[in-house]
């Protein structure tokens, strides 16, 4: 192979990721990747013994890239432009060609990823960042607003239909999440005036 040992590798999960997300995890194979890049067996074996080892690989790039927004988020102001920033930063680093195709991948592909330890590493960098994110709110409302924030910005990659640029994806999904941020503190609708059960004029 021509390049260097980290071009090979970044290569090799080029193609993979093209091809899980274009067929499944499931019914790729080793030697699919092999022949797609042009290469024997023998050389994809020379970086990577298995498929669950390419994903371990793409998702340890990503990890570390969460790893740096979370602790450069936990020093941001927890009010509400704190939180935009740290909220444009993350839809900044999803919607990036790397990061969107890492979670088409996972998006497609739910089934084998639960059972990957790099899927739930994900989750619980996910987690995290919503944690940050409802700091000044940390009720369930809080938490549960600021998680969909994040989903809004996962969402709109694959619940958009139509003919929809990447910039307007972007856009739409950083409007609908600081809607929600917006909302931290607030008291869900339903659960102000009497406790359940109580009735008006009862003592």
């Amino acid at each position: 192979m021509t390049g260097s040992t980290g071009d090979t590798r970044s290569r090799i999960q080029a193609v993979a990721l093209e091809l899980f997300t274009e067929q499944g995890y499931e019914k790729t194979s080793l030697r699919e990747i092999a022949e797609r890049l042009g290469v024997t067996k023998a050389a994809l074996y020379y970086h990577f013994r298995s498929k669950d080892d390419i994903v371990d690989s793409f998702v340890s790039d990503r990890l570390e890239r969460l790893d740096r927004l979370i602790e450069w988020a936990a020093e941001q102001p927890a009010d509400a432009s704190g939180r935009r920033a740290t909220l444009r930063r993350y839809s900044q680093e999803f919607f990036g060609d790397d990061g969107r195709n890492v979670m088409q991948f996972f998006e497609q592909n739910r089934t084998v990823v639960k059972h990957l330890a790099s899927g739930q590493m994900m989750r619980d960098r996910m987690l995290r960042i919503a944690e940050l994110l409802s700091r000044a709110d940390p009720s369930p409302a809080g938490q549960l607003r600021a998680m969909l924030a994040l989903f809004a910005v996962h969402g709109s990659l694959f619940v958009l239909r139509g003919d929809v640029s990447a910039a307007e994806r972007h856009d739409l999904a950083l409007e609908i999440a600081n809607e929600l941020l917006d909302r931290l503190g607030e008291e869900p609708a339903g659960r102000s005036g009497p406790a359940s059960g109580e009735h008006p004029g009862h003592a």
